[in-house]
């Protein structure tokens, strides 16, 4: 336990922490804030070093997980985490795919025992602010919605969080964004296209500046480099990765008090 505010983001894979709550971590760990992350799975289906997708029969899986556990640990240091945590299941693959019936697959766990291993870890750290993806998981990923089952009921089992908030990024970003993107014949990754068309913007609690913080983000991605899905992310326009980078937006899910003042700080209103 810490007396210095902590936030504990809850990703599903290794480069999920760099794409999605980049600039959130990289600016409370700027301001001293203690900063947790817990990565719930391996990755082992995502692109392999030979550039094979992880439904590929003839993926490396072995050689992905251990070059995505490698990338990680740059990528999350580059983003102001001070502790790694993996709660050890393996990547589920995406929707549809038959290692979604694995029986070590995430997708599959005891929602009740990961909260309660989750929910310990929260205490033990002081978590203050929770931050994990929405019930669609953002854009629908087996892994990404188990990781909302698994924060969500954490939540409520720990004592010491006192707010949850989803990453989401509203409809009107995405509605600039993703013509833009096309017209440059940038290459768009499934969570950005399968995302539709984003999250009702009335749903925003939380609007984050992060355009400090956008060259070390970018970095952290270009350190999942084994993701070539990602690579155009990397090398577009800076402008255009502003638009989709530059700032963050938090749905309040849940708090433990009547929240405000939190319209641009996650910990705003918190003594």
């Amino acid at each position: 336990m810490t007396d210095t505010p902590t936030l504990v983001c809850v990703h599903a894979h290794p480069d999920d922490e760099a794409l999605f709550t980049g600039g959130a971590t990289s600016r409370y760990a700027a301001l001293g804030y203690r900063v947790v992350l817990v990565t719930c799975t391996n990755g082992q289906y995502g692109i392999d070093p030979a550039g094979r997708a992880g439904d590929d029969p003839t993926h490396d899986t072995p050689a992905t997980r251990a070059t995505r556990a490698s990338e990680l640990q740059v990528a999350a240091r580059l983003v102001g985490y001070e502790r790694l945590v993996n709660l050890g299941f393996d990547d589920s693959g995406m929707a549809g795919w038959p290692q979604n019936h694995a029986p070590n697959a995430f997708t599959n766990c005891d929602v009740e025992a990961s909260a309660a291993v989750l929910a310990s870890l929260f205490d033990e750290v002081g978590a203050s602010v929770v931050l994990t993806y929405d019930e669609n998981g953002f854009y629908g990923h087996p892994d990404h919605v188990m990781a909302n089952r698994v924060a969500r009921r954490a939540v409520d089992l720990a004592a010491s969080p006192e707010r949850l908030y989803y990453t989401i990024v509203p409809q009107s970003v995405l509605t600039d964004f993703v013509p833009d993107a096309h017209e440059l014949e940038i290459f768009l990754p499934a969570w950005v296209l399968e995302a539709g068309i984003g999250v009702a913007d009335d749903l925003v609690a939380t609007t984050l500046d992060v355009t400090d913080f956008v060259d070390v983000k970018q970095a952290a991605i270009a350190a999942h480099a084994s993701q070539i899905d990602n690579a155009d992310l990397v090398s577009m326009d800076r402008s255009l990765f502003l638009t989709l980078f530059g700032t963050e937006y938090y749905q309040r899910a849940w708090s433990r008090q009547v929240a405000s003042g939190d319209e641009s700080d996650l910990f705003g209103g918190l003594s």
